[in-house]
Order: structure tokens, then C-alpha cells, then sequence
């Protein structure tokens, strides 16, 4: 029966802690001024060295020739609290993950009100002190604000965020880091050595690489390798079959293959690893690992030793033949496919086709690299740059010519194939078969090679709207209402024409950050190449015979729009007054055209005014009383039989016509019969007539719209109420 590596090794003095110096030396310093706190909180990773730390500073604290920086390691203290110690009484270690109740702390609240029995302190250390639960801290929050004289509290924790506030603001908190694999190495060699075990290279970089940089772990491992080696030897295959990583063999046969485009060879590699039952997401690690690694042989150098520590000379010059042989932009590329292949394969069901896959995009683009496949892609795109170019020359025949942007790079020399007639522009267009999908990238070169002018941002509006589509929907369908009344050259100044202040508030927005506003001008620049300023201004009527045609061409904003001075300073916003009635030309002084109507229909247009208490309608007819009930005598015997209408499909329009306007007739409706007449007496539907609360005539849709809007209607139909027969 042998003790465990790491507590026949773990330290008696802050001398022998290993990559904590920035605890260890602030402690001893402290000790040497005779500066000691109260309470403590050392906070890292497992196995870094807190419960270490705390047992070091209760021995230099009740230490015989304390308290000291170093103990003596003589004295009854020093002997019970060192590493073959069995402990001292007043040094009372707790387990705060079982010891985490307020019946535990009110426990160690009676404790600590006796004097320590024989040394300086009595002093405790709580374990896993994020178990406590809150009630248990705040039974303890008075002792360790303001503990007895004789008592120091040492609070170890993994999870300092967990610990209560006013107990972690009532400490000196040190936190502890892992350990840095060159100084691991360095220890787990001089431990090799002292417990005179023989190591093969290559075993302990694996080791403290399997540590993860805490020294408890590293030494349980190599504990484990040792005791599992036969004689006092341990052997690399012995340790990479225990550890689970990749045979350094494997790894440079796999790493070769690639690095050469041998597919032949890479894909029974990876089979071997397989089956041989190692974890694949472990060897896509591993071979990550040796990527890392000769990245940086490739960008170090001769000076790769240093930053790679614990390698062998041979499997150094091994590792820089694969770097020469991948080079360093393949290695990247190489690298970035692996790290995602690693990122996939967390949580798949079938991790052996990941990897496969991984190899294969490996090879492809190490296949693509090389061969004539990258050149034959890059062949196209030098053939449609310089479509532009050409159309250079020309930019004002531009716009006239064809009105959509898209439409000027297709043709390079427009002038030229104007002058020479149709035969010679015929056959332009059908030989560039593959330039639709490639001169999109190259849309806004044309534009910024030649003179902006309104003409052009006409031409190049629903282009950009369609890129401010992309870039915004919400600023696109702002936009959608906007149009564009002038352009100034010189100042860049571009008037908007807006319907409404409330969608110049919209187009300026009202959040922070990128507005609408902004969102065009990003448009309008990769469109044009241009960065414009705004200026808004209203839109001008639109005559009822401009919304009638089929085709709407607006080119009188612009030259009802006045171009504002270029020597009147514009920034990001032109200010512009908006013209008074009185100063509007006569012909735009209405803003909604108005149709032709009586006098009496006017003035009921008004809003209703709202009803009054004890105002009565003296106009109103008063409702029926018992006494005008019809008399049961003259009443008919039965009502006439319901007929229902022919559907219209039956009728001309002349016969549709001519049984609408019976109905049409409100007198014939309300009429009574004729004396004379042999028809049977019916009664008499009563009209309704609506009227505005202000006395005039209701308004009903046709005439709002037709104010509102200028509609005409090409046929139009008298209003009639429903009634119970029609």
C-alpha cells in the first residue's frame, strides 16, 4: 500500500507551490510585515492548490517562531499540520458541502468563542464554501465581520460568484489560476526523477496535456501510469492507449497524407483509427493539435523549440518537413476545416461519417488549390470587369438610352452601335450569354465613373429601392412614398418630395442609430457612388387627368421645383420654407380638386357638430302614435308574395337599366295608391331621409371621394336605402 503521488509530493511552504506566485508572494509579504487579515477566500480551479495554500498560512501563523513566511517545520504545530500530520485542534478543516445549515454555523459560532488550546490561532477553513446556503452565511456574517482576536477564516471555493457578497466583501480574496504547462513539465520531470521512474519521450507532454494545468491531476495521472508500467519503465504506447490519444505514428501518416493530396492513403489511416476504438471526436483533437503546431514551426521557425516544449529534436525536423510540405495558407485553410468539423461532430449520432467528410473537404481543397480548377474559376470574373470600363467614356448617353441601371453595362459602346445601324447592334446582346449573373457586383462602377444628374436618379429609382429592400424593410417602405423632385450636381443636394410632415418624421426617424434617411443615402451611394444630402419639400398636386392616364410620368416636379442655390451651405438636412396660400400659383392653391355642386351639398360638407342637451330637431318628423295606427279594415288581407329579383346575368344592360330606375324613384316608393286604381292597397314604406347634425344633406362615399381624391366614375347610380323589399 503506497500513498498517492500528489500527497506524498503536496507542499509544507509557499517555497514549493509551483505557477501560483501571485498568491503565494503577496501572503508572504503580508506575513513578514506581521499584516495578516481576519478572513480569506482563495478561489480557483480543482486541484490548484487552495486547500494547500490554506493549511501552508495556518502553519506559518501558529508556527513556534511565527507567525513567519516560513515555517520551521520543528515545532508540534508544524509537525501536526504537515503532510504526514494527522491535524491540529485549532485547526478545524469543515466541509461546507455537509456542513452548509444554519444549525452548522450557529455550531461553529460556539466554537469559535473559546481560546485555542495551545497554539497562536485557532483557525478555521471551509471547504467548498459556495455550498453554504444563504441563511448559514448570514448566521455566520456578524462572527466574520467582527470574529474574537484569536480566530482567522480561510473560505476555499471553486465558485467565488456563489459565495454571499458580504461575506466575500469582508475578505481578502486570492485567486488561484492552473498551472502553466512549462512549469508542469518542468515539476512532473523532478518528480520523475526522485521516484527514479524511466520515461519514454513524448509520454509526459501527453501527461501534463491530459492534466489540463492542475497539478492533483497531472500527478493522479503519471500516478497512474507509473503503477500500471512493468519495472520501472513507462512506455509511450502504453501511455497513449491509456490516455486515449492518437499514436504519434498514426498522427504523422495522417498529417503526410493530406499534406501530399493522397487519398489513397488518408482514408485507411482514418479506418485504422476507428477500428482500433478510438473516440473520433478525440482524434479530430488531436490532429488539431499537430495543425496547431505546425502553424507555428511555420511561422516561428528554427526558434519553434522554445514555444513547443517537450518535443524531441527528430519529431521537431519531422514537423517542419510537413509544414514546408502544406505551407502556411493551406495549413490555415486546413485548420479552420477541422475546428468546424470538431464543432459538428459535438452530440452526432454517427461521428465516423464527420470525420470522413472532414478528410474529403480537406482533400477537395487542397485538390482545388492546385489543380486547374481555381484558375478556370477566376477566368469569368476578369472578363466582366472590364465590361464597365468601356462604357466609360459615354456616361451621359447613358440614362437617355436605357432606363434601368442594369441595362448600361450589357452594352459597351451604345454611341457606336446607334451610328452604325441595327444590323450591327443585333448580334451585341446574344454572345454574352453568362452576363447576367455576373456584372451585379460590378452595378455601381458605371455610376460613379460619370456625372450624376436627376435624369440618372430617375433612371437608377427602383434600383435603389430594390438595394434599400435588401439593406431595410422597414426604411423600404418608408421610402415607397417618397419620390424625387430634383438633383443639384455641384452640391449633391437631392429634393424629396414627401406627402405629409409626418413622413418626413418617418423618413428622419425618431430612434438612435441608422434611420431611414440613412439607409437611402447608403442606397443611393453603392448605386450611384454618390453620397447626397436631402431636402425635402411637399409634393405637388396631381390633376385628376395625370391619375387617369395609364402612364404617369411625373417630370414636372422638376421643374416646378426650384434647384436651391449651390452657394447656400447644405449638410445633412436643407431647411426650405413651404410656400403660404397667397404665394402658391393660382393653379395649385387647391390641394384636393373639388367637382361642381350645389351650394346647400357644400355646406353639409362640414364636420357634425355634436349633439347639445335640450336642443331639439325641429325638422325631425315625431315618432307614431296609437292613434295613426292604419285601421284594421283598410289594412289588406294578405301581403303580396314575395318575387325575388332575375339574376342580372338575364338582362341586357338597357333592361338592367331599365329596372333600376323604378327603384331609383323615392316618391314612387313612398307614394300611396290611386283612388281609381284596381291594384291592391299596400303599405307604404316610409322614407328615410338622413340629415347632417349642422341641418344640410348627409354626404355619402361618391362625393367624398370625388372631392378628396378628383375620381370621376364612368357610371353612376342614385343612392337608395335598404329596405325590407329591396
Amino acid at each position: 500500500m503506497t500513498t498517492a503521488l500528489y500527497r506524498r509530493y503536496r507542499p509544507e511552504n509557499f517555497g514549493e507551490m509551483i505557477g501560483q506566485s501571485q498568491v503565494t508572494d503577496p501572503l508572504m509579504t503580508a506575513l513578514r510585515s506581521d499584516r495578516v487579515g481576519h478572513a480569506y477566500l482563495f478561489s480557483g480551479p480543482r486541484g490548484c492548490g487552495k486547500t494547500t495554500s490554506a493549511r501552508i498560512l495556518a502553519r506559518c501563523l501558529n508556527c513556534a517562531e511565527g507567525p513567519t513566511d516560513t515555517p520551521c517545520g520543528t515545532c508540534p504545530s508544524c509537525v501536526e499540520l504537515s503532510r504526514a500530520g494527522g491535524g491540529s485542534l485549532d485547526v478545524v478543516e469543515i466541509d461546507a458541502a455537509s456542513h452548509n445549515g444554519v444549525d452548522d454555523a450557529r455550531d461553529l459560532r460556539e466554537r469559535a468563542t473559546f481560546a485555542p488550546s495551545r497554539d497562536r490561532f485557532k483557525i478555521f477553513i471551509l471547504d467548498e464554501a459556495h455550498m453554504v446556503t444563504p441563511q448559514g452565511f448570514n448566521a455566520l456574517l456578524k462572527l466574520v465581520e467582527e470574529p474574537p482576536a484569536h480566530v482567522k477564516f480561510i473560505f476555499a471555493t471553486t465558485e467565488p460568484d456563489k459565495v454571499l457578497g458580504t461575506i466575500r466583501s469582508r475578505t481578502h480574496h486570492y485567486p488561484f489560476r492552473l498551472v502553466p504547462p512549462a512549469a508542469m513539465l518542468e515539476y512532473v520531470e523532478k518528480l520523475s526523477a526522485e521516484e527514479g521512474v524511466n520515461v519514454d519521450k513524448g509520454v509526459l507532454p501527453l501527461v501534463v496535456r491530459a492534466g489540463g494545468g492542475s497539478p492533483r491531476d497531472t500527478l493522479s495521472l503519471l500516478d497512474q501510469l507509473i503503477a500500471g508500467s512493468d519495472g520501472d519503465s513507462v512506455a509511450y504506447e502504453r501511455a497513449v492507449s491509456l490516455l486515449g490519444y492518437t499514436h504519434g505514428a498514426l498522427l504523422d501518416e495522417i498529417v503526410d497524407a493530406l499534406a501530399a493530396g493522397d487519398a489513397a492513403a488518408a482514408f485507411p489511416a482514418i479506418d485504422r483509427v476507428v477500428q482500433t476504438g478510438q473516440d473520433p471526436r478525440r482524434f479530430v483533437d488531436d490532429l488539431l493539435e499537430r495543425l496547431r503546431d505546425l502553424i507555428v514551426i511555420a511561422a516561428v521557425g528554427a526558434g519553434a523549440g522554445a514555444v513547443l516544449r517537450g518535443l524531441a529534436e527528430d519529431e521537431l525536423a519531422r514537423m517542419r518537413t510537413q509544414a514546408t510540405a502544406f505551407g502556411a495558407a493551406r495549413l490555415s485553410r486546413t485548420a479552420d476545416v477541422v475546428s468546424a468539423a470538431l464543432d459538428d461532430m459535438t452530440g452526432a449520432t454517427s461521428p465516423r461519417l464527420h470525420l470522413e467528410l472532414m478528410i474529403a473537404r480537406v482533400l477537395n481543397a487542397a485538390g482545388g488549390s492546385e489543380g486547374s480548377g481555381s484558375p478556370g474559376l477566376a477566368q469569368p470574373v476578369p472578363s466582366a470587369v472590364p465590361a464597365p470600363a468601356t462604357s466609360a467614356p459615354a456616361p451621359a448617353p447613358a440614362p437617355a438610352a436605357a432606363p434601368a441601371p442594369a441595362a448600361a453595362p450589357a452594352e459597351p459602346v451604345p454611341s457606336a452601335a446607334e451610328s452604325a445601324g441595327p444590323a450591327a447592334s443585333v448580334p451585341e446582346p446574344a454572345e454574352p450569354e453568362p452576363v447576367p449573373s455576373v456584372p451585379e457586383p460590378a452595378e455601381p462602377a458605371p455610376a460613379a465613373s460619370g456625372p450624376v444628374d436627376f435624369a440618372r436618379i430617375r433612371s437608377s429609382w427602383p434600383a435603389i429601392l430594390k438595394r434599400l429592400e435588401d439593406v431595410s424593410r422597414t426604411a423600404w417602405l418608408t421610402v415607397t412614398t417618397v419620390q424625387p423632385l430634383d438633383y443639384v450636381t455641384d452640391s449633391e443636394v437631392l429634393t424629396l418630395g414627401f406627402a405629409s410632415p409626418q413622413d418626413v418624421k418617418a423618413f428622419k426617424g425618431s430612434t438612435p442609430g441608422p434611420g431611414p434617411s440613412d439607409h437611402l443615402r447608403t442606397a443611393i451611394e453603392q448605386e450611384l457612388g454618390v453620397r447626397v444630402k436631402y431636402l425635402p419639400k411637399p409634393l405637388p398636386p396631381v390633376t385628376p387627368a395625370e391619375s387617369a392616364g395609364p402612364e404617369r410620368e411625373r417630370s414636372a416636379p422638376a421643374a416646378t421645383a426650384p434647384a436651391p442655390a449651390a452657394s447656400t451651405p447644405v449638410t445633412e438636412w436643407a431647411v426650405a420654407s413651404i410656400p403660404s396660400a397667397e404665394q402658391q400659383p393660382v393653379a395649385t392653391q387647391p390641394q384636393f380638386p373639388v367637382d361642381d355642386e350645389p351650394a346647400d351639398v357644400e355646406s353639409a360638407a362640414s364636420a357634425p357638430l355634436p349633439p347639445r342637451d335640450g336642443e331639439v330637431d325641429h325638422d325631425t318628423p315625431p315618432l307614431p302614435d296609437d292613434a295613426d295606427a292604419p285601421d284594421d279594415a283598410d289594412a289588406p288581407d294578405e301581403e303580396p308574395p314575395y318575387e325575388p329579383p332575375v339574376p342580372s346575368a338575364q338582362f341586357s344592360p338597357a333592361q338592367a337599366q331599365s329596372q333600376v330606375k323604378p327603384q331609383a324613384e323615392p316618391s314612387a316608393r313612398a307614394s300611396v295608391p290611386q283612388p281609381g286604381s284596381a291594384a291592391t292597397p299596400q303599405r307604404s314604406t316610409p322614407v328615410t331621409t338622413e340629415r347632417a347634425a349642422g341641418g344640410g344633406v348627409q354626404r355619402y362615399g361618391e362625393a367624398v371621394i370625388r372631392q378628396v381624391l378628383g375620381a370621376t366614375f364612368v357610371r353612376e347610380e342614385p343612392y337608395e336605402p335598404p329596405t325590407r323589399f329591396a
